[in-house]
């Protein structure tokens, strides 16, 4: 029997779906720059028309017509409601079927009940369907940035998120993971332990630990005494290197706090696309330029650019948490 699986994100990406800022009192005086940094990163990834095809998805009239004038020509925009621009977790993930390609929706609660706000729920299926895919109900909480994987049946998530009872609490280890492998072919999965300080996600991947190959996964060292997320790196490599994978380092951003609250930074929310990966930064933290060079030598046909993402983290996530890839053929 054939296995549909979820391609890596290094595959080639026929097209991106971005989400755009589309409500002001979400983002209050951040709306316009977390606007732009999108923008931005829309950009990046359309690489001048070399990259793939991007689409701003834009949840009213209104706020698809500033995207158009912000984006340019090339860029898609559709319009799609929504709560808010995370799409990694709330649009759908595109699997390899026997026949071809097809979406799974999932379903979903705002993060264990946190952010619960209207249409978030609809909008996998709705973008599904702008694609004509065929589209799977899996009848579960499940976000996709609890997950990443490297398209041989290898995948890695966390025990915060996964195992959280705010998302499903009578499911045991062992339905997840019966779960993960009929709905996106995992056949192997890692489980890390927690994810960063005060993500509101309850410890999201992709935030943490990324894979840049096949058995290759890339965590995370400490930037120093300081660093809030210290313990967390430690564990993941140590989790990450008894399960026989090859751990690689990469820099962290150390301690990046707003308003005197700690702030889950991280370089891991980077997004690979065609010819560009893209990485965000962060006013105040260290060591971008050499979290750089370490893309830059796992991806070694790509370019990698450096992106601020500062508004956009004030809503929680960056630019990883806000996009979804739609494989190619």
């Amino acid at each position: 029997m054939t296995i549909s699986r979820q391609p890596p994100e290094w595959a080639p990406h026929q097209a991106v779906w971005i989400g755009f800022p589309s409500h002001a009192e979400l983002w209050e005086d951040d709306f316009d720059q977390a606007r732009a940094e999108v923008t931005a990163f829309a950009r990046a990834v359309d690489d001048g028309g070399h990259g793939e095809q991007v689409i701003l998805v834009a949840a009213d009239d209104a706020s698809a017509e500033v995207a158009r004038k912000l984006a340019g020509a090339r860029i898609e925009i559709v319009k799609a409601p929504f709560g808010d621009i995370w799409l990694r977790d709330t649009g759908p993930i595109i699997v390899a079927d026997p026949e071809g390609f097809g979406a799974r929706d999932f379903l979903f609660n705002g993060w264990g009940g946190k952010y619960v706000l209207d249409h978030d729920d609809m909008v996998g299926a709705r973008l599904a369907d702008t694609r004509g895919l065929a589209t799977k109900p899996c009848p579960w909480i499940f976000e996709g940035g609890a997950i990443d994987v490297d398209g041989t049946g290898l995948g890695v998530t966390t025990e915060q998120c996964l195992l959280n009872p705010n998302r499903n609490p009578n499911m045991t280890r062992g339905d997840v993971e019966w779960r993960l492998h009929e709905d996106l072919g995992v056949s192997r999965l890692l489980w890390l332990g927690d994810g960063l300080v005060n993500d509101h996600t309850d410890g999201h991947v992709d935030n943490l630990a990324r894979f840049i190959g096949e058995n290759r996964l890339l965590v995370p060292v400490s930037a120093g005494p300081d660093d809030p997320n210290t313990n967390v790196y430690v564990d993941a490599a140590r989790r990450a290197a008894a399960f026989g994978l090859d751990v690689l380092p990469m820099p962290s951003p150390g301690l990046v706090a707003r308003d005197g609250q700690i702030v889950p930074a991280s370089y891991m929310n980077f997004f690979i696309g065609n010819t560009t990966v893209v990485m965000p930064t962060y006013e105040g933290a260290g060591h971008e330029e050499v979290a750089i060079e370490v893309l830059s030598e796992a991806f070694p046909g790509r370019t990698v650019v450096g992106i601020p993402a500062d508004a956009i983290l004030t809503g929680g996530g960056s630019f990883h948490c806000i996009s979804q890839q739609i494989p190619a053929a």
